[in-house]
């Protein structure tokens, strides 16, 4: 006969003559004990604050039970603790951990105005939903989605976190620049059919100095990779340069980027570049003699061979003048490998090879970004129909991300860690089980006795206190 087993409790396999059994009787038990420390990170960035600031919330502050912050924060903690779906706020809707971390006072959702709603702290998926929905011209006047999020304040939060970052103002930043693909699966608006990747999709524009995110912009994927990033970039230099002026900037990107209207505007307003270009029969035949010695070598040896050569090139139809550029003449075992790029930085800063191998090639760890974006912080669920509300999503996905980026940039300096993804990040120091004993003065979390890693946690906790909180001005 089998064992019948109920949600309130399981029945494993025998351990010799003991049963073993499983109840939800625990109390409050959390599996995220670490987000304490993003908690931290948040003190000492006043992201969430700053963030909030950037909605307009139109509802009546007597019928109010969260405020916009809280919202937000139940959303952004959410993500970048593993919770990617607005479902799964059904069930964290009485977690304490979050309601701690978002702000809330009444931590047990005891004072709650409606029975139904006693037990629970934060807010469900519906009215998670409703602040996505909400737009600045009607959110005045409709009934239910009356907060509104305005886009614009929200990207200089991105680039304001980034320039606070830095205690003097570096002598030169490079800005990648990427586009992927969003997959969709339903019929949003702005979804189109992208023959490189072969599937609907939105074409998101990523822009990073290093580990940092600059701007994220959901595009739909019947555009160029380029579309846009020439008016991305200009909002982004300009608030940078208002805060350093002296500050070098370099743009790079592949060749999706090397657009004459972009590489004229880098050079009209005082920017590096540094762009793939898409070879083509007059280039290869430049780099003719190179590829000639390269096989020649690969024949040799068996292994790999590469030259390159330094030259002037302009296209016959669409550049306005002649530019550097660099050309590979790379030949594998299975053929010709030869790629180019255009620059306008000259040969005294860097010779060919240095330039491509060392500067160009340096872009790929912007891949490593867009996948913790995408697939660490959730970036590609964008499920919701207008792409108005897909925008905000991504924009909470950033914004968790730079919660995390500022864990690992404060907390986890100086250790093995300091380079680690965000999903490792999540692993190893936020979920962590705990039990939660609230009481009128103090709320104690009781981490297991064989922790492995106390000390280092202990450590990423001294670490962020060492940095003062963030005060707004004035």
């Amino acid at each position: 006969m089998s064992t019948q087993c109920t949600p309130a409790q399981l029945q494993f396999h025998a351990f010799g003559a003991r049963q073993v059994i499983g109840r939800f009787d625990g109390g409050r038990i959390t599996s995220d004990a670490g987000g304490l420390l993003l908690r931290e990170t948040d003190l000492r960035l006043g992201l969430l604050d700053r963030l909030a600031r950037c909605f307009s919330d139109y509802r009546n502050p007597n019928s109010v039970e969260h405020t916009v912050r809280s919202l937000l924060g139940q959303r952004v903690y959410a993500l970048a603790l593993g919770y990617e779906d607005l479902n799964d706020h059904e069930e964290l809707r009485r977690d304490s951990l979050l309601a701690l971390l978002v702000g809330k006072t009444d931590l047990k959702g005891g004072e709650r105005v409606r029975n139904r709603d006693r037990g629970c702290p934060l807010a469900g998926a519906s009215t998670l939903n409703r602040l996505e929905l909400g737009t600045a011209e009607a959110a005045q006047s409709d009934r239910y989605k009356r907060i509104a999020a305005d886009p614009v304040a929200m990207d200089r939060l991105l680039v304001d976190v980034f320039v606070e970052s830095y205690a003097k103002p570096p002598r030169e930043i490079w800005l990648d620049l990427d586009a992927t693909d969003d997959p969709l699966h339903g019929r949003q608006e702005g979804r189109f059919f992208h023959g490189y990747y072969r599937h609907y999709c939105y074409l998101p524009l990523y822009i990073f100095c290093g580990e940092h995110l600059l701007g994220a912009r959901l595009r739909p994927s019947n555009i160029d990779a380029s579309a846009g990033s020439m008016e991305e970039l200009e909002r982004i230099v300009g608030r940078i340069r208002a805060r350093w002026p002296g500050t070098r900037i370099v743009v790079r990107g592949d060749s999706g980027f090397c657009r004459e209207p972009l590489m004229r505007w880098c050079e009209e307003h005082r920017i590096g570049y540094v762009f793939g270009l898409a070879r083509n029969a007059r280039l290869v035949r430049a780099i003719g003699r190179q590829m000639h010695e390269a096989r020649t070598e690969c024949r040799r040896t068996g292994a790999p061979a590469r030259r390159y050569r330094d030259f002037r090139y302009r296209t016959r139809k669409s550049w306005s003048r002649s530019r550097r550029v660099v050309g590979k003449a790379q030949y594998l075992s299975k053929g010709p490998n030869p790629r180019f790029v255009v620059t306008d930085l000259g040969a005294d800063r860097a010779d060919a090879k240095h330039l491509y191998e060392k500067l160009y090639c340096a872009r790929g760890d912007m891949e490593n970004r867009i996948k913790e974006q995408q697939l660490g912080l959730f970036a590609d669920r964008t499920s919701s129909a207008t792409m108005r509300a897909n925008q905000l999503r991504l924009y909470f996905a950033s914004f968790a991300y730079v919660l995390m980026h500022g864990l690992r940039r404060l907390g986890l300096a100086g250790t093995a860690y300091a380079k680690a993804q965000c999903t490792t990040i999540r692993l190893k120091w936020l979920k962590i089980g705990a039990r939660l004993r609230i009481s009128v003065r103090k709320v104690w979390l009781s981490f297991s006795e064989s922790y492995a890693h106390a000390g280092s946690f202990a450590q990423i906790l001294a670490n962020l206190q060492k940095h003062p909180p963030w005060l707004a001005p004035g």
